[in-house]
């Protein structure tokens, strides 16, 4: 079930996964089986969900896909968790706030500013805050959020940028990827009194960062192991189980490498091995997922379901969640 801890301004603490598109063999989006995905995220106890994200191979779908899907996802939910999905593709910025808006439409909780489409990589912070605070001026007062996306360049989001944006009181989301404990602690303390939380996006910094302040997780490993990811995010601080935590944090460690490789078509390869009945159909140019890389993964899944047998967490299993 959904996560009870209470909300960080408008959106909840947690773990809110990037979704995945799941895709039919003909290349067509499969929305029948992203609602049982949905479904699935939920069961495990995602507080939120990120619809349109690179994980959902979003520079792959069309206008009309990406509003599909992130309508689909929203209605699934049914206001059960809050929907985020990203809604800046590149060009002028008016043509940009104009997607927001339509993405905005389709009941989404807060749309997602791309922070590499804002500005090119040769271009200024100076010019990137002049741009976002046109957006901001023209999407009237639909909340907003930031993802350090790695495509089509990771363009990182200062404190100091924060800081500038912030009083406009309409940024209540930042996907992050700095790697940087400092930097991280530096932009909750800048966000702090304001309706705004911080996801990491890399497990590797995922006790850090809630230590630290951070809202949640919005990492990829969510959609192999998401009730891993959520335990985590409810037990960090649990002092009666620190031994744990530092078994769950490692474990992430040490399958950061394995769960990157051949994304998304591994984590599709996952949910297949889970009873998703989901194609391993990928848009993305992404490597195959060699007969090795399936016997590696499949080790991992047992290591993982060992870890949270012996942590009493239940496991969802996704073919039963959706008659």
């Amino acid at each position: 079930m959904p996560s009870s801890t209470p909300s960080v301004g408008s959106l909840p603490r947690g773990f809110i996964p990037v979704m995945l598109t799941p895709f039919q063999e003909t290349g067509a989006v499969d929305l029948a089986t992203l609602a049982q995905l949905t479904e699935f995220y939920i069961e495990a106890g995602a507080a939120g969900l990120f619809a349109n994200c690179l994980s959902s191979e979003m520079y792959e779908l069309t206008e009309a896909e990406r509003l599909a899907v992130t309508k689909l996802v929203v209605d699934q939910t049914a206001g059960r968790v809050p929907v985020v999905a990203t809604g800046t593709f590149g060009g002028p910025i008016a043509q940009q706030a104009d997607f927001v808006k339509r993405i905005y439409d389709t009941g989404v909780q807060a749309v997602i500013v791309i922070t590499s489409l804002i500005a090119d990589a040769d271009e200024s912070d100076v010019v990137f805050l002049e741009r976002m605070h046109e957006l901001i001026a023209l999407t009237e007062n639909i909340p907003l959020g930031f993802y350090e996306c790695p495509v089509p360049y990771k363009r990182l989001i200062s404190s100091e940028i924060l800081k500038d944006l912030m009083p406009t009181g309409r940024l209540i989301y930042h996907k992050d990827t700095c790697l940087d404990d400092a930097e991280v602690a530096r932009r909750i303390a800048v966000g702090a009194g304001y309706q705004f939380g911080l996801y990491d996006a890399y497990m590797v910094n995922a006790v850090s960062s809630l230590r630290a302040g951070a809202a949640g997780l919005s990492c990829i490993q969510g959609n192999e192991f998401p009730e891993l990811v959520v335990w985590l995010a409810n037990n960090y601080n649990n002092s009666a189980r620190q031994d744990d935590v530092r078994r769950v944090q490692q474990f992430f460690v040490d399958c950061m490498d394995l769960v990157h490789t051949a994304y998304p078509t591994i984590a599709k390869y996952t949910l297949q091995k889970r009873g998703l009945p989901i194609s391993l159909y990928t848009r993305r140019d992404v490597d195959p997922l060699m007969p090795a890389l399936q016997r590696d993964m499949d080790a991992l899944i047992e290591t993982a379901n060992q870890l949270q047998l012996e942590l009493g967490i239940e496991s969802v299993f996704v073919g039963k969640l959706i008659g």
